[in-house]
């Protein structure tokens, strides 16, 4: 029976063997349909000679894979983006008799979905769960199953996701450097965090008068502006006798 479990790969490449005792390396074949019967894709006994096709495939990984199949009479047109196989992997013979096993590629990297399993059925009017028929040939039925492809990260792409919750460098120096303080609105009174600072003029700054009397810059004396009127006092008296 058919395994209901998904492959974990795609399947890369696909094959037709004139035996099935001549898998190359890394291909499964196709020998038995879902109830054990002999799967060959064509018999033929002329000439005293037996003739069998087995399909086979391999999910060893690769830049390409298989993202679609269809089964067509060997009359028909090849469908556009497909390519036939035409002959047997190991004895390069023909492939099939009256009919054609065509696949259709994609780069791995682009791909969605891809083809990821082969089965055989011996009655062409049974089907399988999570299998798409492809279509008949030598009275069997021939079904693939589809599957998402899966796309490993690059190490590129993680580290743009690790660090994409990190501020930067420079909002890291602008948050230590200027803090900023947001305004908190209580009722209808906006309260900063800058509230209840007192301010005022430092103490050291009161009654210079007395001090800067004492200072001499090159010869000028800085002196109050009670000493200057003092100095410079004059009322005007000889003026006024005059007019008088």
């Amino acid at each position: 029976m058919a395994n209901d479990q998904m492959p974990t790969d795609p399947i890369t490449a696909v094959g037709v063997l004139s035996s099935r005792s001549n898998v190359p390396d890394d291909y499964f074949v196709v020998a038995q349909t879902t109830d054990g019967s002999d799967a060959a894709l064509w018999k033929d006994g002329l000439f005293k000679s037996k003739v069998t096709r087995y399909l086979c495939f391999t999910r060893k990984p690769g830049p390409d894979v298989i993202v679609d199949v269809k089964l067509i009479d060997i009359k028909d047109a090849l469908p556009e983006g497909f390519i036939a196989i035409q002959e047997t992997l190991d004895t390069k013979e023909p492939a099939m008799k009256k009919r054609r096993l065509c696949v259709k590629m994609s780069p791995r990297a682009a791909a969605d979905t891809a083809v990821f399993d082969f089965q055989i059925i011996a009655k062409s009017k049974q089907h399988l769960v999570h299998y798409t028929s492809m279509g008949e040939i030598n009275n069997m039925g021939l079904w693939y199953r589809m599957g998402e492809v899966p796309h490993p990260q690059s190490s590129q792409q993680r580290s743009s996701k690790v660090n994409s919750g990190a501020p930067s460098d420079t909002e890291s120096r602008r948050t230590i450097s200027r803090p900023t303080y947001e305004p908190q609105n209580c009722g209808s009174v906006t309260v900063t965090a800058m509230d209840g600072v007192p301010f005022g003029v430092a103490q050291r700054f009161y009654d210079t008068s007395k001090e800067m009397q004492q200072v001499n810059l090159m010869g000028i004396t800085i002196k109050s502006l009670a000493e200057i009127e003092e100095e410079f006092h004059y009322n005007f008296s000889t003026e006024r006798s005059i007019v008088l």
